[in-house]
């Protein structure tokens, strides 16, 4: 299980605009957070029978510091009994309001910190949940070079050496836009959604054998990279054998599973005379129309079959 703490959270803070401030337990900030869920917890502190859900990041605003500011102190220990029943990672005071010391005395004796912020709980919870499922989000490390051609993320794969970055360069030449070079990290977002970015320290770089390490950003400007991508299909790259298998008419879709997500997977044979970048090119413009609704190799199968039917259903001389 993916976990990460509060003090990774303060150091993404600028990434997110979450405008988060630590007010006290700084001891404590190695809380690990496991879950991208959160709980504002409202009126389950006035006394119904919910408890509050453990590992999750509790939001207190105006309504619920109001709330138990305005308590008699033995109602005071009633409502924070059901904080302190929950194991959680830390409490985030929203609005800017000044954290009241029977808080501060509670995340003490619960050894969690309290993180303020400006920000309204609405517009916290909404940048909070993004960066959760960003920082939780099952990863793995893909061998390959990740481009975006025509709105489509492209991965494509194969052996070292195959050329893989030379055909990514000479779609970056044609205007389309890299995202990695050589190491993809590739990130499962909610509703099985795969995202592509690149390796930090490669981040607009290539790697291309005879000219050495080259920067796409400052050759070839802004609109030659982008930082993240929806991965959509995969190109594998594979060195032309005479006897060797490869899809002819396009009938039976094959795919390639990435943290158990399966994409479509496409085979294109590497020859002296093929225009790799060429094939790439129109395997996206084909997956937009498939987007669209219209698979042209299906769409080609059917005029056959109604072609034959109507051939067979003809009487004869």
């Amino acid at each position: 299980m993916t976990k990460f703490t509060v003090e990774e959270l303060l150091a993404r803070d600028a990434k997110w605009g979450l405008n988060l401030k630590l007010v006290c337990g700084e001891k404590h900030l190695g809380n690990q957070i496991a879950d991208a869920r959160i709980q504002k917890p409202g009126l389950l502190l006035t006394g119904l029978p919910e408890e509050l859900h453990s590992d999750r990041i509790q939001i207190l605003g105006g309504a619920e510091i109001g709330y138990l500011a305005a308590l008699s102190e033995d109602d005071l220990k009633l409502s924070l009994a059901k904080i302190k029943k929950a194991d959680i990672p830390c409490l985030i005071v929203t609005r800017g309001m000044n954290v009241p010391p029977f808080l501060i005395t509670l995340a003490e004796e619960k050894r969690v910190p309290i993180l303020a912020t400006s920000h309204t709980s609405s517009h916290l919870i909404d940048g909070l949940i993004k960066c959760l499922e960003d920082s939780l989000a099952p990863t793995a490390t893909i061998h390959g070079v990740f481009i975006g051609v025509q709105g489509v993320g492209v991965l494509i794969i194969g052996k070292s050496g195959i050329g893989k970055s030379e055909c990514a360069l000479d779609l970056i030449l044609r205007g389309h836009r890299l995202v990695a070079d050589d190491v993809v990290m590739v990130k499962k977002m909610p509703r099985d959604t795969l995202y592509g970015t690149p390796a930090e320290i490669l981040k607009y770089h290539m790697e291309i054998r005879g000219l050495g390490i080259l920067n796409i950003k400052d050759l070839f400007g802004i609109t030659a990279i982008r930082e993240m991508k929806r991965v959509d299909i995969v190109v594998e790259m594979v060195q032309w054998a005479p006897d060797g298998s490869y899809e002819r008419l396009g009938f039976d879709e094959d795919t390639y599973n990435i943290l158990d997500v399966e994409l479509p997977h496409i085979t294109i044979p590497v020859s002296p005379g093929r225009s790799v970048a060429d094939l790439v090119e129109v395997a996206a413009r084909n997956r937009i129309l498939q987007f669209m609704g219209y698979n042209p190799s299906l769409a080609f199968q059917k005029k056959l079959q109604d072609i034959m039917y109507k051939s067979m259903s003809e009487p004869t001389e």
